[in-house]
Parts: C-alpha cells; sequence; structure tokens
C-alpha cells in the first residue's frame, strides 16, 4: 500500500510544480498534512523532488507545523 506522500509524488507531472492540497483529503488535519509534508521533505532528501515553497506555523510549543508544502517532481 502507497503512502499519501507516495501518491501525490506519482500523481504528479515532472517538473511542474503541485501544490500539496488540504480540501477534499484527510490532509485538513494539520497533523496530517505535516506528516506527508514531512515524507515529501524526506523525498526530497533522496532526490525525487524539490521543495519549491514551505509555510510553516506554530503548534503551541512543540515543533512548527507545516501548514502549505509545493513541491516539483525531479524523477
Amino acid at each position: 500500500m502507497r503512502s499519501l506522500a507516495e501518491t501525490f509524488y506519482l500523481d504528479s507531472e515532472f517538473g511542474v510544480p503541485q501544490e500539496l492540497p488540504k480540501a477534499g483529503y484527510v490532509l485538513e488535519n494539520p497533523f496530517v498534512y505535516d506528516a506527508v509534508a514531512k515524507d515529501l521533505k524526506t523525498m526530497a532528501d533522496r532526490g525525487l523532488v524539490e521543495i519549491v515553497d514551505e509555510r510553516m506555523t506554530p503548534s503551541g510549543g512543540h515543533e512548527p507545523l507545516v501548514e502549505r508544502l509545493r513541491f516539483r517532481r525531479l524523477r
């Protein structure tokens, strides 16, 4: 079974900036969105995607959560 990050990666076009969506997905939950965004950031470390834009939001004393993420598929 694929992760949400892998699904968004495989559904994206090469070289085209893609917004990680929130509305209409389980990603409306900020903690789920953050987890999927971090998975995409790990994929960026492996050279699969490039993070084009990222916005963080405070999370009440814990590590900030990723609130918005745009990525571009490289491979």
